[in-house]
């Protein structure tokens, strides 16, 4: 009978160890998982924060051009003078694109205060 009993105890320390090392593997395995899905979130958030300084960069050149094209407008309009006209509708064609662009990318905080430049700008180009 005793000699039942230290195959039994040898045995029941393999089992052991090796339930014991399969459950450290695991946990492990879901940790490192973790740590690679939020280097990814913040990959994504770093890659998501640069497109919308971008887009911030890009409006305000564009509102800097748009203000130029506003604040050169002769007298009446008249004829289209050197192409004034046509210049001043394809930078405000551009200011409404990046306009949604911010409204796409950026918080919703930031699209009221863009809409209203973008609107006093064209008024005073077009008025």
């Amino acid at each position: 009978m005793g000699e039942l009993w230290v195959p039994a105890f040898s045995l029941a320390g393999v089992v052991l160890g090796g339930g014991l090392a399969a459950l450290t593997q695991r946990v492990a395995q879901r940790s490192a998982d973790r740590a690679a899905e939020r280097r990814q979130l913040a990959a994504t958030a770093d890659t998501r924060r640069a497109e919308q300084v971008q887009a911030i960069q890009e409006f305000l050149a564009c509102a800097q051009l748009a203000e130029r094209a506003a604040y050169s407008r002769p007298e009446p309009w008249g004829s289209d003078e050197d192409g004034r006209m046509t210049k001043a509708k394809e930078v405000m064609t551009q200011l409404w694109t990046l306009d949604r662009g911010i409204a796409l990318l950026c918080d919703p905080t930031l699209e009221t205060p863009a809409r209203v430049d973008g609107r006093a700008l064209n008024q005073e180009a077009w008025r």
